[in-house]
């Protein structure tokens, strides 16, 4: 069962790749387009307080795969 707990804690991989992603492509348009910076920013935050909540959520499951029995 330990093993489980170990498999949905690697759920954070994707957030954190995703958030890469996020801020990598929102640099790129900011610099295509420094007008919408402010747009593009709060945009990306959002975003990126999503897949964190993702990451967290997957830490959550994790831990309790492990501890709950």
């Amino acid at each position: 069962m330990d093993h489980l707990g170990a498999i949905a804690a690697l759920g954070v991989i994707g957030p954190g790749i995703g958030i890469g992603i996020l801020a990598g492509l929102s640099s790129t348009a900011i610099s295509r387009n420094p007008d919408a910076a402010a747009q593009i920013r709060g945009l990306a935050i959002i975003l990126a307080a999503f897949a964190e909540g993702l990451g967290v959520l997957a830490v959550v499951v994790g831990l309790l795969a492990i501890f709950i029995k």
